[in-house]
């Protein structure tokens, strides 16, 4: 009981009011910055599907072109170039996986 008595009686200095009154601020700026600036379900890609051709297999990697103008790259192929297959991409990424060969 004694530690919260001497909380209770506790006084801030003008200068620690400053501090906390800063970093209050500082979080809540932090706070919308995060919110609105940069939201973080722009971290989290869109899967787009897309019926694609096999442009070359080098050693096990595919090369394929898309719609959005961003080359993939498909790790682990087995498939021969010109074979038409179904892949799955976050927008914007130039990686891909075969969904349907």
């Amino acid at each position: 009981m004694v530690g919260t008595a001497a909380l209770g009686n506790m006084k801030l200095s003008s200068s620690q009011q400053q501090g906390l009154v800063f970093g209050g601020a500082f979080l809540v700026a932090g706070i919308v910055l995060s919110t609105m600036v940069f939201p973080f379900w722009h971290l989290i890609r869109e899967d787009v599907f897309e019926d694609v051709v096999i442009l070359s297999n080098d050693d096990g990697t595919c090369y394929v072109e898309t719609d959005d103008n961003v080359p993939k790259i498909i790790e682990n192929c087995e498939l021969d170039a010109g074979d038409k297959v179904t892949i799955k991409f976050g927008k914007d990424l130039a990686w891909a996986t075969v969904v349907t060969p």
